[in-house]
């Protein structure tokens, strides 16, 4: 699995880094006994995002997660592409010798399992999306409002750093990131409708930054109609957190989907933890 060191926290977890392209991540592997999930974060998080998740599913499963690109401990890139991205989780599945994983995704990485998993029909047992939506800000009106944010966020980005909300990226770099996501995402519809694999969202109820809260209720309502299409596809929460907490205030939802998700692939459920 390329350089790597193992931790102190159990014998059998494994934390290094993965090369890929120009760069490396930092990937951490529980090597747990049962089913692999790869966790993928939001667009500027880390791995450490997922610990309450992780821990409420427990030692059953197999955890990994990875720092993307510039975030958390991973390395520098001359790449920040979403293409970019979909190579990294092949990258972090072949380091780990993964086959038919798991994707649980909240917002960017819920986009990166859903196109990942679009081209790899044979290879993922499904996918969870945490408070992602096939819509976004599009056109040059779209593109200025990200650029004006991140550069309005600019001093604040350093800060945010070591709290896994920000990269280690220029607020240009940033808002370049978030525009080509954007557009993306406004265009995944085709792509949700054509998955084959069960996928399971969990949904939040309020406003993030950059966006309001009514807002991101439009932008959630344009799961309605692929939802309608592919009976593969559905909620299995709403929660009353917003965007950017989710994971921390409702991990035991996203837990459950994940639970879901697995049962719906055709394998009998893991026993929920008391």
């Amino acid at each position: 699995m390329g350089d790597h060191r193992m931790t102190n926290s159990t014998a059998s977890t494994w934390t290094g880094m993965v090369p890929v392209d120009d760069t490396a991540l930092a990937v951490t592997d529980t090597r747990g006994p049962g089913r692999p999930i790869v966790y993928l974060n939001g667009a500027y998080a880390s791995q450490r995002h997922w610990r309450p998740v992780i821990a409420e599913l427990g030692t059953d499963w197999r955890h990994i997660a990875y720092d993307e690109r510039a975030r958390g401990r991973s390395r520098r890139s001359a790449d920040y592409s979403f293409e970019a991205c979909l190579r990294d989780v092949d990258a972090v599945l072949e380091a780990t010798g993964v086959d038919r994983p798991l994707l649980v995704g909240w917002s960017f990485g819920a986009i990166v399992a859903w196109h990942w998993a679009d081209r790899n029909p044979d290879r993922v047992l499904g996918v969870v999306s945490v408070d992602a939506a096939p819509c976004g800000l599009t056109g040059e009106d779209g593109r200025e409002r990200i650029r004006r944010l991140f550069r309005r966020m600019r001093l604040f980005l350093p800060l945010a750093r070591p709290l896994g909300l920000a990269a280690r990226m220029s607020a240009d770099e940033h808002a370049e990131v978030n525009i080509e996501l954007n557009e993306i995402a406004a265009a995944s519809a085709p792509v949700l409708e054509r998955l084959t694999c069960p996928v399971r969202w969990v949904l939040a109820t309020g406003g993030n930054l950059g966006a309001s809260h009514d807002e991101m209720e439009g932008a959630r309502a344009a799961l309605d109609p692929v939802l309608a299409r592919n009976p593969n596809l559905r909620v299995s929460a709403r929660v009353a957190s917003n965007h950017s907490h989710i994971l921390r205030k409702d991990f035991r939802a996203v837990a459950q989907a994940v639970r879901e998700t697995a049962a719906a692939s055709g394998l009998p459920a893991l026993p929920s933890r008391s």
